[in-house]
């Protein structure tokens, strides 16, 4: 599948409303439909393509992690493209037409390319992932345990003792769906829902798999590897497809959403992409100038304190910061200077500071034009 922008995709602009995004998709479904288009892989890979745009743009979670991150990363589509019988799922939305039936059988005079069967879909999952600093500022690989659904291996998630428990269903004959013709002032309506028997598989099972009783799937625990990228933020979710809980009768399993919990650090803090780190040095280092290691992210860096260093200075360590997702920029670590006044001295160090009290050089003398600690805040953020 391309990586074209999902919005060039559909045709609309950046600030297009859902109505928009999803009268643009109906548009290309229509045009670009295997039933319309027989035999043509260049019009089958632009409805695909259309679909999983609508997927991304559809939903205000995926859209907003798209408009912000782009591809890349567990935040752009599906994750290696759209099946039919996803893009199908989503016509009951798009057109109004029932959960199993598709919307171009009343178009095209037939079913759709689904064959016209209901596909079971797995519930979605949620989990949570506590991040150190350290583990966001360059990524890390996670495995967690997750208990879930799982496929039953016996049946290979059929539900069937084996490949002859299973029969036709005698109320659709096998197609997941049943048609009623209505009249109406206008004619014969022709209106197609899922089968209530077989709930839309086109199957039913005669002998029943012994360990899922029927239903493909059991409770059980699997561990998945999570690859997450340097720089994510608190709250933000990535998505696995396919990892979340298994759908009955080998359906289409869910997907995995994952939370990201950022961990408070001990000593530093995170502000966006920069971290920032208070230095407290005594009065006598800032008059007379000093050097002195400060921890970062990444170990410790060994700074330079000039004489006559102020409270409220600000040092920048250029590049010791957080990267931004999906980009080489990264950064920096601000060292905020704060003088350490002691609270107990004895009495040769009072008459050494008595001695100093009258010296112009330890009385408060602002330079002209020196700007204050909240202007040079205000000039470095903006």
């Amino acid at each position: 599948m391309s990586k074209r922008d999902y919005y060039d995709v559909l045709g609309v602009s950046r600030s297009a409303t859902q109505a928009e995004i999803k009268s643009a998709y109906r548009k290309l479904a229509i045009k670009y439909h295997p039933d319309k288009n027989p035999n043509n892989s260049e019009a089958e890979e632009k409805f695909k393509e259309a679909a999983e745009a609508y997927e991304i743009l559809s939903n205000p979670k995926k859209r907003s992690n798209f408009d912000q991150f782009g591809f890349g990363g567990g935040f752009g589509g599906s994750q290696g493209g759209m099946n039919m019988d996803d893009i199908f799922s989503q016509f009951g939305d798009i057109f109004g037409g029932a959960a199993g039936g598709s919307p171009f059988d009343s178009f095209f005079g037939g079913a759709a390319s689904s064959g016209g069967r209901r596909t079971a879909r797995g519930s979605n999952l949620r989990i949570r992932v506590k991040l150190t600093l350290e583990e966001i500022a360059s990524g890390v690989e996670k495995k967690i345990k997750v208990n879930k659904n799982v496929s039953c291996k016996p049946c290979n998630g059929t539900g069937a003792k084996n490949a002859a428990a299973f029969s036709t269903c005698s109320t659709c004959n096998g197609t997941g769906t049943v048609r009623r013709v209505t009249n109406t002032i206008l004619g014969q309506m022709q209106t197609s829902s899922t089968c209530p028997t077989c709930n839309g598989t086109g199957n039913s099972i005669t002998d029943k798999c012994e360990t899922c009783h029927g239903e493909g799937v059991h409770k059980g625990e699997e561990t998945i590897s999570i690859n997450i990228p340097p720089g994510v933020t608190e709250g933000i979710q990535l998505s696995m497809s396919g990892k979340g809980n298994a759908a009955p009768h080998d359906g289409i399993p869910g997907d995995l959403i994952i939370v990201i919990d950022e961990v408070p650090h001990e000593i530093l803090k995170r502000e966006g992409i920069n971290i920032v780190y208070d230095l407290y040095i005594s009065f006598v280092d800032a008059a007379l100038g000093t050097s002195i290691e400060v921890p970062t992210i990444s170990g410790k860096a060994k700074i330079k304190i000039e004489p006559g260093t102020q409270a409220g200075k600000i040092l920048r360590l250029k590049g010791k910061g957080i990267p931004e997702v999906n980009s080489y920029h990264r950064g920096d670590q601000l060292v905020y200077v704060n003088i350490w006044t002691p609270k107990n001295l004895s009495k040769e160090e009072k008459a050494q500071l008595e001695g100093l009290r009258e010296s112009n050089n330890f009385k408060p003398q602002p330079r002209k034009g020196e700007k204050s600690f909240f202007e040079r805040m205000k000039e470095y953020f903006d």
